[in-house]
């Protein structure tokens, strides 16, 4: 597969495509002559298969994280009461695309469809993904159209790594994150949730207990990553939707020690087909899921 890349102003944005739709890398060329990446991507893979790269943007599709279904992890039950496997994060982002259209600006793919994807997700349909690049932002939409005769669930999202810190003189506990979030969970050992005490955001991102939080019943579409004093953020929000407050929740996670911090955009908690939490495409329609990832 071939890595294209695309510079966009002062931004530099590497992408695969065809392989998972993943935007491995997007640095900014800075007036001082340095590099800032904003996308986190490992400088050694070798011999490593990429769905297992800690690194860029993957697609989550159908579902994001894991699903459980009568206390089996990786299977979900649908509306016509079979029960089907389902991989950690759905199956998208090792999945192969086909390029639909290709410019200056970005590019569209289609998901091909393998017989092996049927056992997960029995249902007739296209899924695509448009990237659309900015100077100084991205825009990733998820797109599902129902080709069959019933309707369709899905609880997409996105995994994205970024740098942090961003210099080399700088560690998490001078980075903040804010979410305007009502309520938030901890995850737990299976398909429980713990909820935790209401925090007051921004929060230090050298705080433990963000890892693997989900951000929930948001205010807000936005969710911001920045320095102490509030400056060089990194600001994500829903782009496409119209209706009142939000239907995102925030994933925040990362691993002690690393140089990658990841904040989620998913249209929903986890283990949303058990939650009841996923959405319908209803048969011949379209529905959109559309992200902007930008520095404010």
């Amino acid at each position: 597969m071939e890595i294209k890349r695309w510079d966009v102003g002062p931004s530099t944005f590497l992408v695969l495509p065809e392989k998972g739709a993943r935007l491995l890398n997007w640095h900014v060329n800075m007036g001082d002559g340095s590099v800032r990446d904003v996308i986190y991507w490992p400088e050694s893979i070798e011999n490593q298969d990429l769905s297992l790269v800690h690194g860029g943007i993957p697609i989550l599709f159908p579902f994001c994280g894991s699903c459980f279904h009568q206390g089996k992890k990786g299977f979900w039950r649908a509306k016509d009461g079979n029960s089907y496997e389902m991989p950690q994060h759905g199956f998208a982002k090792d999945a192969s695309f086909r390029i639909r259209s290709i410019d200056r600006s970005g590019f569209e793919v289609e998901m091909v469809h393998e017989d092996s994807n049927k056992l997960f997700y029995p249902y007739d349909y296209t899924f695509t993904v448009i990237y659309h690049f900015l100077e100084l932002s991205l825009q990733i939409s998820l797109v599902l159209e129902n080709e069959g005769r019933t309707p369709i669930p899905w609880s997409a999202g996105l995994h994205p790594y970024f740098q942090v810190p961003w210099r080399k003189d700088l560690t998490p506990k001078d980075h903040l994150l804010h979410v305007a979030a009502k309520k938030s969970f901890q995850y737990q050992e299976g398909e429980d949730f713990l909820q935790n005490a209401q925090n007051n955001y921004p929060i230090s991102l050298d705080d433990d207990k963000l890892i693997n939080r989900i951000h929930y019943q948001l205010d807000s579409p936005e969710a911001e990553l920045s320095l102490l004093n509030g400056e060089e953020t990194i600001r994500l929000s829903e782009a496409s939707w119209s209706g009142k407050g939000s239907r995102l929740t925030y994933v925040s996670w990362t691993k002690q020690g690393s140089s990658f911090y990841c904040l989620e955009p998913w249209m929903s908690p986890p283990n949303a087909p058990e939650n009841n939490t996923v959405q319908y495409v209803s048969p011949g329609a379209r529905e959109e899921f559309t992200i902007e990832i930008e520095l404010a």
